[in-house]
Order: structure tokens, then C-alpha cells, then sequence
């Protein structure tokens, strides 16, 4: 626990988080008093422009900070991967190819491990970005683009050794590439949900059109009960689709078959005479191909259904069944 002398005399305590809080908001104002847009442009087009992968190296603190910029490139549409400095000394150098661009992490630009790859790199012409609070290290005069940051208020560590702040300012500086790359490169939510198959971001993202089953049963509204029972059993899915003229006219499930054997008994039809246009349920609910599959579990939840037809400029396309959200975890 810190004090600090007040006007009156007495002591307030301050916890020593404040101090972490204090360090880093100074910080982050400084930046934005001195962010060099053009700089960030030009790295900007050489990256858009790069055939290769965006590399990361960093050692420490540091390093464990490159990971996380790596991984957000990555999962942002930007191919990208870390390379440990004393590994890359020993070797995973070799990784790198002509095409790629470094991106250096050093709070001080003066990481000896960080310093000793910068040779190998710069021999095969690797462009070099690197974030440092140091723009006159011997880091930064051998980038290309600097983004550097200020620690007006220091680390704001009790004992102000610790990388806190600095460490506050990398992942900072790594989000705000890669956000301006993300709209340099018009990445969408859709490109999003490609890099996110699993886990509960992939899940909310995913459409209908993911799922569905683009092979589905189909029957012409004057189809008896016999040619209905064989679509349904090929199909799989517990019901099918009438169509007529290529647009949807109806669907037909197991419970619509049961109530049309129950009134055909009741007024003595043979049942092998019904039609499909007898049995199926007309203006069934259907869906675009575009909605998230998440909205489609709402509807299938409020209507009380099983599946949903999906529609194409009114005509059908596909099927989805809720067995197809319960397998894809969106519901």
C-alpha cells in the first residue's frame, strides 16, 4: 500500500494498481499525440501488397505480446506466425522466405537476441517494422517503420522495473495494425467466420448456407403417398419438400402424413390415393441462404418447427434440419 500527503494532513492510500492504470493511460494519450499516420500507410501498402507472411520475434515479455499480434493477424486474414529469436539463431531462420515482412518487438530496441537476427534478415532484404519505446535504438535505425510509444509515467510498477505499461503499449500498438489492416484489405465478418470454425465465435457466425443440405428430397404436388414415402426415406431428413414450377408449394413431414391418414380414414379414402398437394403443408416457413445459422435456431425455437426450407430468389436451394444445428453447436 502507497500514501500520498493531502492538503489536510492526512493520508489517502492509494493501491498500487492506480499506479499501473496511471502509467498506462498516460501512455496511451501519448500515442495519440503522435501517431504518424503516413508511416502507417506506407507500412500498410507493403503489407497489402506482400506475398508472404507477416513474422513476428520478440524475446520475454516481449515475445509472449509477439504471439498475440501473430494470432491476431492470423485470425484477421494475414497469414503470419512467430519465430523465437534464439531459435532463428539456431536454424528457423530458414523460415523466413524473400516475400515475408518482420514485425521486432524490443521495449528497450536493444534485446541482444533481437539485434543478432536483424543481419540475417536484412541479407535477404526482409522489410523490418519494429515497436519500441526507443526510436533511437539500434533497433529502430535498422527498420524501416518505427511505431513507438512513451512512458511518461513509467511502468508503473511498485518498484518501476517490471514490464507493465510497456507491455500495455505493445499489444495496443499490435491491435492497431492490425485493425487498420483489417479495413486496408476490406475484411469482412464473413472472411471472420472462415478463420473461426470452431469455438463460440465460428458458431455465431455461421449461415445457413454452411449447413444445409443442398441435396433434398423433392416431390410434385400430384405425387402419390407411395412416391412420397420413398422421397422421405431417401432423403433422410424426416420430411420433404413439394415443388412445383421450380418454386416451393409445400413440405410434407411425418406429423403432416399422420394427419392426412387420420382424415382419410375418417371419410373412408383410401389412403395409397392421396396427392402430396393433399398432404403438405402449404406456405411452409422458409429463409435466405445469408441468415446466421443462429437466427435460424430462434425461428425454428418460436415456430416450434424442425426445419426450415432455404430460399434462393423463391427457389428452394436447401433444407436445414435442426439436427444440423445441434451438430454444428448452435444450439
Amino acid at each position: 500500500m502507497v500514501t500520498k500527503e493531502c492538503d489536510n494532513d492526512s493520508k489517502l492510500k492509494i493501491l498500487p494498481g492506480q499506479f499501473v492504470l496511471e502509467a498506462a493511460r498516460r501512455a496511451i494519450e501519448a500515442l495519440e499525440a503522435s501517431l504518424n499516420r503516413s508511416v502507417l500507410a506506407d507500412w500498410l501498402e507493403v503489407l497489402k501488397k506482400s506475398k508472404g507472411r507477416l513474422v513476428l520475434s520478440g524475446i520475454g515479455k516481449s515475445g509472449l505480446v509477439a504471439q498475440k499480434i501473430s494470432a491476431t493477424f492470423a485470425s484477421t486474414g494475414c497469414p503470419s506466425f512467430f519465430l523465437h529469436p534464439v531459435d532463428a539463431l539456431h536454424g528457423d531462420l530458414g523460415m523466413v522466405t524473400e516475400d515475408d515482412i518482420a514485425l521486432l518487438l524490443s521495449n528497450s530496441g536493444e534485446s541482444e537476441e533481437i539485434l543478432r537476427i536483424l543481419p540475417g534478415l536484412m541479407r535477404e532484404g526482409i522489410p523490418i517494422a519494429c515497436i519500441t519505446s526507443n526510436p533511437k535504438s539500434r533497433l529502430a535505425q535498422a527498420a524501416k517503420w518505427v511505431f513507438s510509444y512513451e512512458l511518461p509515467n513509467g511502468e508503473g510498477c511498485p518498484l518501476n522495473f517490471a514490464p507493465m505499461a510497456s507491455t500495455t503499449m505493445q499489444v495496443i500498438w499490435g491491435d492497431l495494425l492490425a485493425a487498420e489492416r483489417m479495413v486496408s484489405s476490406d475484411f469482412t465478418i464473413d472472411s471472420f467466420a472462415k478463420n473461426h470454425p470452431g469455438g463460440s465465435l465460428g458458431v455465431k457466425l455461421i449461415k445457413t448456407k454452411d449447413l444445409m443440405h443442398s441435396d433434398f428430397p423433392q416431390v410434385s404436388p400430384d405425387n402419390n403417398l407411395i412416391q412420397i414415402l420413398a422421397a422421405m426415406t431417401a432423403g433422410k431428413l424426416g420430411m420433404t419438400t413439394v415443388v412445383k414450377s421450380e418454386k416451393i408449394a409445400g413440405v410434407i413431414s411425418d406429423g403432416d402424413i399422420r394427419r392426412a391418414l387420420e382424415r382419410a380414414e375418417s371419410i373412408g379414402q383410401n389412403p395409397l390415393e392421396l396427392r402430396a398437394s393433399q398432404i403438405m403443408t402449404s406456405e411452409p416457413t422458409v429463409i435466405d441462404s445469408d441468415i446466421q445459422a443462429i437466427e435460424a435456431a430462434k425461428i425454428m425455437e418460436t415456430k416450434k418447427i424442425t426445419f426450415l426450407v432455404i430460399n434462393d430468389k423463391f427457389k428452394p436451394i436447401g433444407v436445414l434440419h435442426i439436427h444440423d444445428l445441434l451438430a454444428a453447436r448452435v444450439i
